[in-house]
């Protein structure tokens, strides 16, 4: 399809209908900060809950440790 047959077909698309076009004019890119990579032991059943949810574990443990840090040094 050409870009002007996709564009035609979202327009028609009433899923689409409340969406308006995005103005990627002021955009910021953003780098996220770099990871350092450790040796750290946890329970086997946080390991298994985390990897249950899918790709990403690490990146979700590394969330809760994040939220966890932020609460204690607003709190």
């Amino acid at each position: 399809m050409t870009d002007a047959e996709i564009d035609a077909a979202i327009g028609s698309d009433p899923d689409w209908a409340e969406f308006d076009p995005i103005d990627w004019s002021k955009a910021e890119i953003v780098v996220p900060p770099k990871k350092q990579a450790i040796s750290i032991r946890l329970d086997q059943d946080l390991i298994d809950y985390f990897k249950a949810q899918g790709p990403g574990y690490q990146r979700r443990i590394n969330a809760v440790l994040r939220s966890y840090v932020k609460q204690r040094k607003t709190g």
